[in-house]
């Protein structure tokens, strides 16, 4: 009786709210909670408009979240409380969770860089003319170690420099060059924290996807495994090929061994009957 109560302190639009969620989370496989820390709002709109077929997203205060999820009877779900933060958005899908990281991963688009974030690549200034005439930049380029000369009263870089390495912070320094040559090294998007299948009652931490990354570690497992069937001469559609011409190969090896021994046996031979005569 006294949850009741509680229930009627609290304003209408927030109980609507409340049982809005609730449809949302049993009526679709997947809830993920993601990220949305220094993703500008019309980017976040963009991938929202994108992921409109698929998926809802929405951005919802904690306590409105938080009492949904408590009215759920599976128990799963309620480990995703703890995971809730000011900067995250629910995700909505009938798709299963990987699937949802996999489309997250995809609609990613570059942003500039802010002072304190964190590259996943190397950051290249690569030589060239700039626009730039000399004046304060000319101090920015020297102390990242920038070289660079005038030309037709323009700075044009010299020389390929790493101004940062991959998982370096951004400096303010850096930070500052890259706005004023327009370079875009960070990646953003809805970062998965986590996510709860409905179909499984399974809470999954850890399920960010990159798809270029896993597609580059696949290329080359499959360039291992195939060196390797070739090695222990394990016969397969793909190993077939290279076994064969490897085999054609030392066959020809072979055979230029045999005829140049017998040609050495013929040779000594003719030697022998030349001393016996």
């Amino acid at each position: 009786m006294e949850k009741k109560h509680r229930d009627k302190d609290i304003p209408e639009g927030k109980l609507k709210s409340v049982d809005e969620l609730i449809d949302l989370i049993k009526n679709n496989r997947s809830m993920v909670i993601v990220s949305i820390k220094n993703l500008p709002s019309s980017q976040f709109q963009a991938i929202k408009k994108k992921l409109r077929k698929s998926a809802v997203l929405q951005v919802v205060k904690k306590s409105i979240i938080g009492r949904a999820i408590d009215k759920i009877e599976k128990g799963s779900v309620k480990n995703l409380k703890k995971h809730l933060q000011e900067d995250t958005a629910i995700l909505f899908s009938k798709l299963d969770p990987f699937e949802v990281s996999l489309m997250l991963s995809k609609n990613k688009s570059m942003a500039r860089a802010k002072v304190g974030q964190i590259v996943e690549e190397n950051v290249v200034i690569e030589p060239g003319p700039t626009e730039f005439v000399p004046g304060p930049i000319v101090s920015e380029l020297g102390s990242l170690g920038i070289k660079f000369m005038i030309e037709d009263g323009k700075i044009s870089i010299r020389e390929k420099k790493i101004i940062l390495k991959a998982k370096d912070k951004v400096t303010e320094q850096a930070a500052s060059i890259m706005a004023k040559l327009d370079m875009k090294p960070i990646a953003v998007g809805l970062e998965p924290v986590i996510a709860y299948d409905s179909d499984e009652d399974k809470v999954y931490e850890n399920i960010k996807i990159d798809a270029d990354k896993i597609l580059e570690e696949l290329k080359t497992a499959n360039s291992k495994a195939l060196a390797f069937a070739v090695k222990i001469v394990y016969i397969c559609k793909e190993s077939l090929g290279f076994l064969l011409r490897k085999a054609l190969a030392e066959g020809k090896a072979l055979e230029k061994k045999v005829n140049e021994n017998v040609g050495i046996h013929n040779k000594s031979e003719e030697n022998k009957s030349v001393e016996v005569k």
